[in-house]
């Protein structure tokens, strides 16, 4: 058991900063575009939660609502956002606008791009090997531990 957990550890320190290394660099496709990655990831939070107010994007972002305002404000005066009262005019709804959805496919297709490129440069059995990484890959953002008998 200490040997998979030796190995597990050197495989975490060749794989985080790899990884590291790839999101930021697909990341920094958003900017050629007028965005940052930081507003392109609150315009894909906003589309998938229509009506989410500040405080719950801020609390699910873990920043505060001030920072959070601040951020929304730059989005509403760029025309990506459009925030909404609701029927008790405490509550402000937000949503992406159409230019706002417009700028986030434009960024998912110019990062899926991107990406494509460099995959095409792999060989095929790389490829492979990186399509067969996918799965094993998102397994690691869920929240539930492994059970034991899944992973052997």
């Amino acid at each position: 058991m200490i040997q998979v957990v030796n190995d597990s550890l050197a495989v975490a320190n060749e794989l985080r900063p790899v990884l590291l290394r790839l999101a930021r660099r697909v990341r920094r496709e958003s900017h050629a575009l007028g965005v940052t990655a930081g507003q392109v990831t609150l315009l894909a939070v906003i589309e998938d939660n229509p009506g989410i107010t500040g405080r719950e994007l801020a609390d699910r972002e873990g920043v505060s609502p001030p920072g959070m305002s601040a951020s929304l404000d730059r989005l509403e005066v760029a025309g990506l956002i459009v925030r909404t009262r609701g029927v008790d005019r405490r509550r402000v709804g937000i949503t992406v606008s159409a230019e706002g959805a417009r700028v986030l496919r434009s960024v998912r297709k110019k990062r899926t791009a991107w990406l494509a490129e460099r995959l095409d440069r792999l060989s095929g059995g790389e490829r492979a090997a990186v399509e067969a990484a996918i799965g094993p890959l998102a397994r690691l953002l869920e929240e539930e531990p492994l059970l034991e008998e899944e992973a052997q």
